[in-house]
This record gives structure tokens, C-alpha cells and sequence, in this order.
């Protein structure tokens, strides 16, 4: 009977294996026996042990070297188990979505031990020449799975970690820096939202948007509890996500700068508050609890599906003629004229909940070149000469 056994590997950390009797050679008499090393956890261990036994059994592992005949689906749908319990839902409702759509389509049928370097060069590279943009994140999975091909030891080496990724040529971070509105712009559109047919929480949740910097996803899940009108602060704690079978889902944020507290001000905080009142003589009239409510929500008192916002959006930008950004851009926008108005990067970054320096530090230099660039325009037309 096969036994799982831990050891410890170069670097002394725990890892499990275990050697399992496939048969007796038909030619030599000699037993043959199929040796598996490199598992972070015995369960995963227990698996594919039990996963052989079943081939064995088949008779379909009866050589050593038979196992090394698996196909790429197959090995992944083993993988799947053990990343699912590892991960958030959505995270892996993600991932799985990823993989039907758009690597399991080009390699689920081959054999592992066939996959070269030319096929996972091929298949990025068609993954970029449609103009998918997350092709790094395919190949980075598709090499997931190779991985573990190599701790079953399936295969020696990973072809999918020496392709050469391509590059986007287009400044993309330019471009997303792009994605806001100036002071004025915002001015108008705030103007032709109040006058547009709208709900009107339309109206406040691009409001707490642009004068906090908060995401979609958080304020979706925002509940009245969440909010302290005494030191005008929100904290934020969840986010919005789509989980197995496409469901909306409630969970932590993904990273731990993302729980932190949003700062608004008085203004903003006066709209919130009149809004609470005007919803709760909607909740009565309409026989719903009052009590813990989430500050935006649908005709049944529920969340908002994602595509709200972005659809109050769509409305004023197409009615009113005006700049098309995303509702993303919200966010951007409160960065871009805290920075114009003389906010410190620390201070942004905190706001935003940025996990990355870098990422407010984009905003900050596109914002003082644009400045930069208004002041030389303004010299040259004092000079002018």
C-alpha cells in the first residue's frame, strides 16, 4: 500500500511524497512503480495518489513513463482543485472563467509533454494580435499548470516561462491617465446630471465618487453603518465581486491598503445624509426593514448590479454631449485635482487605497507636467516675442 511521506527539500521546507506499484512488465517480470515528490500539502498528495490508483485500476498507467502522456485539460482540472482552495471566490470563479474562454480552447487537448516553447509563443501572440489585454495574465496561468506538471514530475522544464511576451507599444498608462475630467468638465457634468431623468442616486453616487475616490465595487457594497457623519469619514472594508456561476458576491478587498478610511467632505456628507432620509420614506412606503441599508441600492432594496453606474453614465455623456471617460475615471479625477489643489502624494495614496506607490506616483507626474506645460504656455504668451 502506498504511503505519503514528508521530507524536506534544499531550502528545508516540508514536502510530500509518495511511490505507488503500477504492475508487473509483461517482458522483464520486474514490478514497476511510479514515484510522485514535490507537493506542498498531503491532501494534494492524497489526491493524485488516488487519481493514479483510479488509473491503475483502468489500466490505463501501466509503464512508468504512461502518466507523462496526460493532457493539458486533464492536468489542469487536477491543478483547478487545489488553486480553488487556496484563492477568494471570485478570484477563482475568475480564473476558471479565463480558462474556458481562452487557454483551455488552445491547449486543452494537447499532452503535456508535447507543449513547446513555439506553441506557448504562438498562443500569445494570437492572444495579443486580438487585441486581448490581459495576455500576460493567460500565459503567467497556462505556466501555472506547467508548473505543476513539473512537481508530478510529467514534465522537466516549463516552455511557457520562455516565450517572449509582447509589448504594447501605445502608452497605456498615459492613456488611463487620460481617462478623467478637469475641473470644468466636472462642473458640467454634474450640471447635466441633475438635469437628466435619472434616479437620483445617480447624482450622489457620482458625487461620493469624485469627492472620495472610492471604487465601484466599494461603493456598491457601502452600507449607512459604514459611514461617520461625526468625523465625515467612511471605512471601507468590502468590495463588490462576481463569483461561481457569475453571482454577485460580498468580500474583503484583495489587498490590505484597499481597508483603510475615505475622507469626504461636509458638503458631500450633507448630500449622503439627505439621501438617507428620502430612502428610508422609500423603504417604508414600500414595506422594506429600516435599518442597516446599503446606501445604494435597486427597487427590492438589493445591490446594484456593476453595470449601473456605467449605465447613469452612458445616459448624460450621450444626452448632453460630453468627454467620454468610464466610471473609473472618478477615481482618477479625485487624484488629479487633489494633486492640482496641493495635496501631498501620501495623502492621496492613503485616500485611494493604492497598494503601489507607483500607481499614485503616475498621477502625480502626468498632473505637474500638465502644469509644467501651462506654465511655459503662459510664459511664451507674456513674452511674445
Amino acid at each position: 500500500m502506498a504511503k505519503i511521506r514528508s521530507y524536506k527539500n534544499k531550502k528545508n521546507e516540508t514536502r510530500y511524497e509518495f511511490q505507488l506499484f503500477i504492475g508487473t512488465d509483461a517482458l522483464t517480470g520486474k514490478k514497476r512503480t511510479t514515484r510522485r515528490r514535490g507537493f506542498k500539502t498531503k491532501k494534494e498528495a492524497q489526491l493524485t495518489l488516488s487519481r493514479l490508483k483510479l488509473q491503475v485500476e483502468n489500466g490505463e498507467l501501466e509503464t512508468k513513463g504512461a502518466s507523462r502522456h496526460e493532457t493539458f485539460g486533464n492536468l489542469y482540472d487536477l491543478w483547478f482543485k487545489q488553486y480553488k482552495n487556496t484563492v477568494k471566490e471570485s478570484t477563482w470563479a475568475t480564473t476558471k472563467r479565463i480558462f474556458r474562454l481562452h487557454i483551455l480552447p488552445v491547449f486543452e487537448k494537447y499532452r503535456v509533454e508535447k507543449i513547446t516553447v513555439v506553441d506557448c509563443q504562438k498562443a500569445v501572440n494570437a492572444w495579443f494580435e486580438n487585441g486581448l489585454s490581459q495576455y500576460h495574465r493567460f500565459i503567467n496561468y497556462t505556466a501555472k499548470v506547467l508548473d505543476f506538471a513539473i512537481s508530478m514530475e510529467l514534465i522537466d522544464r516549463n516552455p511557457a516561462k520562455q516565450v517572449i511576451i509582447p509589448r504594447n507599444t501605445q502608452n497605456t498608462v498615459q492613456q488611463n491617465l487620460e481617462n478623467y475630467y478637469d475641473k470644468n468638465d466636472l462642473k458640467k457634468f454634474f450640471k447635466f446630471l441633475k438635469d437628466a431623468d435619472l434616479n437620483p442616486q445617480a447624482y450622489i453616487f457620482f458625487r461620493l465618487a469624485a469627492f472620495s475616490g472610492m471604487r465601484k465595487s466599494e461603493m456598491l457594497v457601502l452600507k449607512w453603518s459604514d459611514i461617520n457623519f461625526r468625523s465625515n469619514s467612511i471605512s471601507i472594508t468590502k468590495t463588490q465581486s462576481r463569483g461561481a456561476g457569475n453571482r454577485l458576491v460580498i468580500q474583503t478587498p484583495k489587498t490590505i491598503r484597499s481597508e483603510r478610511t475615505a475622507y469626504i467632505d461636509a458638503k458631500t456628507a450633507q448630500i449622503l445624509r439627505n439621501w438617507q432620509k428620502e430612502q428610508q420614506k422609500y423603504l417604508q412606503a414600500m414595506g422594506f426593514p429600516i435599518g442597516d441599508n446599503l446606501v445604494f441600492s435597486n427597487e427590492k432594496n438589493e445591490m446594484f448590479q456593476p453595470v449601473k453606474p456605467q449605465l447613469w453614465l452612458k445616459y448624460v455623456i450621450d444626452n448632453f454631449d460630453l468627454k467620454k471617460v468610464t466610471v473609473h475615471a472618478f477615481r482618477h479625477t479625485y487624484a488629479t485635482l487633489s494633486f492640482a489643489a496641493g495635496a501631498s502624494i501620501k495623502s492621496v495614496q492613503e485616500q485611494l487605497g493604492h497598494s503601489s506607490y507607483k500607481t499614485t506616483m503616475d498621477v502625480y507626474t502626468a498632473t505637474t507636467k500638465q502644469e509644467q506645460n501651462e506654465a511655459t504656455k503662459k510664459l511664451a504668451r507674456y513674452l511674445d516675442f
